[in-house]
């Protein structure tokens, strides 16, 4: 579709260009129809391509046995580094208390991270092999599978940090994103705080030291809701990552809708002094950290 649009654009010029050139060998007339068609060729080939990129999420691509091995080997290399490293001071800026709820552990790597600040931490998550791996890793920890958009379970806790990382980035729709939200709101203390990292848009049509998406050009057609795609290079597993792009002034809507507030928002970015060969890094912030309270 996307080719025919560009031929009939390529007649067009052309048929310009002959015209511009004096010559009439070709009907003026048949400019009337090649103006349209190459404008409605343009048009479909859009559409067509917008709804390629409007799928919806239907399970979690990290309830795999494969994938929640490779992981569970990962540490923060490379961009993944960019998303931790500013996590220590906001935590110690805005957190007052020491009771942890690290919400999608996944491998358990994020409750560790907490627990290494002197938080105790429970560790909840929807895909039993990553719960696993992060019993396997931390035998001692508190890790929980818990089913799918229901937190029920953790009733009655309070959390003075509620810690949430990529997360949401694997949560398809608006309404559950907000349910989770205000439960997760509910489990907050009176000073409790929770802290949203979620990738930015500008993650899924660059290039970077730890990701491409160099294969999936529909990503940049993409809109809130719409499915993406993604491959990790830190990894052995090759396989594309699906995720659901969210812009920030519809997450700004969801915490509003939630009953929460933000307090601040992060954007992190590498200083070029880390010894890393960054791609994009320096300039555009692959990550967005969102602090978060109970409305007032």
């Amino acid at each position: 579709m996307a080719f025919s649009a560009a031929a009939f654009w390529l007649v067009t010029i052309m048929y310009v260009w002959w015209l511009a050139a004096g010559d009439r060998s070709v009907p003026i007339f048949i400019g009337a129809f090649l103006f349209p068609v190459a404008a409605a060729f343009t048009t479909l080939a859009a559409v067509v391509m917008r709804r390629a990129a409007k799928k919806v999420l239907t399970e979690n691509v990290y309830e795999d046995a494969i994938r929640a091995r490779a992981y569970a080997a990962l540490e923060l290399p490379g961009t993944y580094h960019l998303a931790f490293r500013d996590l220590r001071a906001l935590i110690e800026q805005h957190v007052t208390g020491k009771r942890g709820l690290d919400f999608g552990c996944g491998t358990g790597r994020s409750t560790r991270y907490i627990e290494g600040l002197g938080l105790t931490a429970v560790g909840v998550d929807v895909s039993e092999e990553m719960v696993a791996e992060a019993r396997a890793a931390s035998p001692s920890g508190d890790y929980r599978v818990i089913p799918d958009g229901d937190l029920s379970s953790l009733s009655g806790s309070e959390f003075d940090l509620v810690l949430s990382t990529f997360t949401f980035d694997n949560i398809a729709t608006a309404p559950k994103k907000v349910l989770l939200l205000k439960q997760l709101r509910d489990m907050l203390g009176s000073d409790g705080r929770m802290i949203n990292l979620v990738s930015s848009p500008e993650i899924y049509v660059n290039e970077w030291a730890s990701f491409s998406t160099k294969d999936f050009p529909e990503n940049k057609n993409a809109r809130t809701g719409d499915l993406v795609r993604i491959v990790m290079l830190d990894v052995d597993d090759g396989r594309p990552v699906e995720d659901v792009v969210w812009e920030h002034e519809d997450y700004l809507k969801l915490y509003d809708d939630a009953g929460l507030e933000v307090i601040a928002t992060e954007r992190p970015l590498a200083t070029g002094d880390e010894g890393v060969a960054w791609v994009s890094e320096t300039e555009i912030a692959p990550w967005t950290i969102y602090i978060l309270a109970r409305k007032s």
